[in-house]
């Protein structure tokens, strides 16, 4: 099976790529390199030892988008291509929602042109808005509570109202939650391009002595320490259930959860890389963020019992491999 993977040289979509070739699919890449990195590609290569195709291509842009299904006959579609920091997403929302929604569609356009019959969706936990965790994928989904998620969310419905009236054209939408950590290698992990807005590469930049202290967004929040609780997912758990989900994808819609169904502090996060690791990580409590929730995490028994996965890494796991990726960056 030849599978496109949109956003293929970042973070989730770099990890999902090598579980591909694992598991014996052929893979092409496009990305436009606006929040990645070329010598990435190098890196997949050098893990997989296998030549993978790429395409510097905005996904928005339809034209060169069509030249890339022409050149290959497509079997399935794993999407990753969007923007997706949840305070950025608050500050420049057109931004969000021309990149996010016009991707989607332009996909999904051509998935229909070319007969390309399956279509797994990033999607996010930010959809069920401010819901009581733990969260489950038959909630009715409330209004977001940030452009990004609203993004997601509008995603979801052209994604399975196109489903519906094309029978021949299967979706499989994954909410994930907090994706961290890094491959084992410590070849490839997140390494966004600039000040990261995620905590672990923040952190562990602060714990190289990069940066020079931890914002921590609020501390008064109705949980364990009074910091944000998150369901953190080891990115390679991440990775192995988009290929579960792209092999048990036959017909409809689906929608799984990928999460642990745990959820941890953020303190709890920092304390764990602290003694794992062994270093000093400086902090600071700050003011809460725009658009964040107290508590969120997964109920994901459903991803369990209909594409036998879950979850199998730790949180010692999560900052063990971070903080080994983190040495490679210069």
């Amino acid at each position: 099976m030849k599978v496109l993977v949109t956003g293929g040289l970042g973070f989730i979509g770099s990890h999902t790529v090598v579980e591909l070739i694992a598991n014996h699919y052929q893979v092409v890449i496009v990305d436009n390199l606006i929040n990645s990195k070329i010598g990435v590609l190098n890196k997949l290569e050098e893990i997989t030892g296998v030549k993978i195709p790429f395409h510097q291509v905005d996904v928005t842009v339809e034209n060169t988008l069509k030249a890339v299904f022409k050149q290959h006959g497509f079997d399935g579609v794993i999407h990753f291509a969007g923007l997706k920091a949840v305070g950025e997403s608050v500050e420049k929302p057109l931004a969000y929602y021309y990149n996010n929604l016009v991707s989607t569609i332009m996909l999904t356009k051509m998935c229909l042109k070319y007969s390309v019959g399956k279509f797994v969706f990033s999607s996010s936990a930010t959809v069920y808005g401010e819901q009581e965790s733990p969260l489950r994928e038959d909630l009715e989904l409330q209004t977001t509570t940030n452009p990004y998620g609203e993004t997601k969310a509008i995603s979801e419905r052209i994604l399975s109202d196109t489903a519906k009236v094309n029978p021949g054209f299967a979706v499989s939408m994954l909410r994930y939650f907090n994706p961290v950590g890094a491959h084992p290698s410590g070849l490839i992990g997140e390494d966004p391009k600039g000040i990261p807005n995620n905590l672990m590469p923040y952190l562990t930049k602060v714990a190289r002595g990069l940066l020079s202290e931890l914002s921590v967004f609020g501390s008064d929040y109705d949980t364990i320490d009074g910091t944000g609780v998150r369901d953190y997912i080891h990115v390679m758990d991440l990775a192995e259930g988009h290929v579960a989900a792209l092999s048990k994808l036959d017909q409809g819609v689906k929608i799984y959860n990928l999460g642990t169904g745990k959820g941890t502090s953020v303190l709890e996060l920092i304390n764990a890389f602290i003694e794992v690791n062994g270093v000093n990580v400086p902090y600071q409590i700050v003011d809460r963020r725009p658009g964040d929730l107290a508590t969120c995490y997964a109920d994901p028994g459903k991803a369990q019992k209909e594409l036998g996965w879950k979850a199998k890494r730790d949180i010692k796991d999560i900052v063990k491999d971070a903080w080994r990726f983190s040495h490679t960056l210069v």
